[in-house]
């Protein structure tokens, strides 16, 4: 009975512990730094559209004009 009630409440609390949030936290708690620290991580984020584009061929120019052309000598 008393391995049981300690399995149930080591999982509560590993359970508790992992949905609270990180111990430590991830940015300084000086304004300076941490706006250094969020321009940095956010530096790396803002090449993502770019770097989809040029995976689905976005970037190309586009062939088919949405006008017609003469193609002839005027």
């Amino acid at each position: 009975m008393k391995l049981r009630l300690r399995l149930m409440v080591g999982l509560l609390l590993a359970s508790s512990v992992l949905s609270v949030g990180c111990a430590m936290p991830i940015w300084s708690p000086n304004q300076d730094v941490r706006a250094r620290q969020l321009i940095f991580s956010s530096e790396s984020l803002r090449h993502i559209p770019e770097i989809w584009e040029r995976i689905w061929f976005l970037d190309l120019p586009d062939f088919e004009t949405p006008y017609r052309v003469h193609g002839g000598v005027i």
